[in-house]
């Protein structure tokens, strides 16, 4: 596919032009080159999470709840991965709810562990021969899977025996990422422009993005290390090809496109109605439908080209961790009826499960796209870390 031409929009003056792409570079190199970083975005709120020094990684770890040991009589521990989103987002989270409710079913003590670099960190311990620090992660996405893959000879993940976690047979079929199914499939939406009807029209094309109309308006999760802003960017290779998806970015940029280095920071900034859209996910007005006295029309779905790249995250377990018996009980947990339906309104997402279904009030409020879009693990091992570099290279020059 090639990219249509963005029409009779007037130009850009030069410093406008400057002063955007700046905004842009300065995003993308602050960036880590950590690779195919895999970071779940999820929306909002949990424990208040208490943070302490790292030494043998030099960064920080968070955890919430729980015991980092037992002694004879006492519960078994859990600890298990997962992102700072998944427990303390800027909307709501279903990270306090799936630990009290876990250590409700079983007689465990459980305990989140959050690292700056998430699931990069502990793919930088199992190359370095350092303990873990936790028996699983929820939040594998396809590209941090691949990314794990590719960096280590070991799989950092142990397959599930599926025959002891009866729910996996309803998990629906397009949501299988992995081809040895470690990962469990336990979260879904659908990546895509939330936008304020008040301040901009709804944009129909991805072209429209790039117009200026829309200038200054959109801000996105740096695709350097966010699975929103990655997911975009896979979106505009499938919809401009290889030849074109670059002068794509362009164009975006010097119509003023704002990066940000996380999720939260770009949904925190429109929020603060810094900016009239933000890359996000299609089941946002979940969430707002059940804020008080939220204005729906800052909260409208936009599908451009009648299109939504698939967000999809699981549940896996850590090989050569222990803890086996438990992390199959944690994982039939996390794909229970119950557990999807609570986790989807928490975490402001679809349930994977068939025999799951968000409550009748919130249906409305899910939006699916005419196209969805997902690159297979194939083609995400073989190229997305080229296109995803050769954008900051490209932009960073211009």
């Amino acid at each position: 596919m090639t990219a249509s031409e963005t029409g009779g929009d007037a130009e850009r003056s030069s410093a406008s032009r400057v002063a955007s792409r700046r905004r842009f570079v300065a995003a993308v190199g602050s960036a880590t080159a950590l690779g195919l970083a895999g970071c779940i975005e999820t929306s909002p709120t949990g424990d208040d999470a208490a943070t302490t020094s790292d030494p043998s990684t030099g960064g920080t770890s968070t955890t919430t709840g729980g015991t980092t040991a037992t002694t004879a009589g006492e519960p078994q521990q859990l600890r298990v991965g997962t992102t700072q989103a998944y427990v303390d987002a800027v909307s709501t989270s279903a990270g306090d709810w799936v630990k009290q409710a876990f250590e409700a079913e079983h007689d465990v003590d459980f305990e989140w562990v959050v690292r700056e670099n998430e699931l990069n960190d502990f793919v930088q311990r199992k190359q370095e021969g350092v303990d873990l620090g936790a028996h699983g992660y929820v939040g594998v996405t396809p590209t941090s899977l691949v990314r794990a893959d590719r960096t280590l000879e070991d799989s950092l993940f142990a397959a599930f025996d599926t025959d002891r976690i009866p729910n996996t047979g309803d998990v629906t079929d397009a949501y299988w990422f992995d081809p040895e199914r470690r990962v469990l499939p336990t979260g879904a939406s659908y990546v895509c422009v939330v936008y304020d009807e008040t301040a901009v029209p709804e944009p129909e094309t991805l072209e429209d993005l790039t117009r200026d109309e829309w200038s200054d308006g959109l801000l996105l999760p740096n695709p350097q290390n966010t699975v929103t802003g990655l997911s975009f960017l896979l979106w505009t290779v499938h919809e401009f090809g290889e030849d074109d998806y670059l002068d794509y970015w362009e164009r975006l940029v010097d119509n003023g496109l704002q990066t940000t280095s996380n999720w939260n920071a770009a949904y925190s900034a429109y929020s603060s109605e810094e900016a009239p859209m933000v890359m996000s996910y299609s089941t946002d007005q979940v969430y707002a439908s059940q804020a008080e006295d939220t204005d729906m029309r800052r909260h409208q779905i936009a599908f451009p080209n009648d299109q939504g790249y698939a967000y999809v995250s699981g549940t896996a377990r850590f090989a050569g961790t222990g803890s086996e018996d438990l992390m199959h009980a944690f994982a039939e947990f996390m794909l229970a009826a119950e557990t999807q339906r609570e986790v989807a309104v928490k975490n402001v997402g679809i349930p994977t499960v068939e025999d799951a279904t968000l409550p009748e009030d919130l249906r409305q409020y899910v939006h699916v796209p005419e196209n969805a879009l997902q690159y297979g693990y194939e083609t995400l091992a073989e190229r997305a870390d080229e296109w995803r570099e050769a954008v900051a290279r490209r932009i960073a020059t211009q």
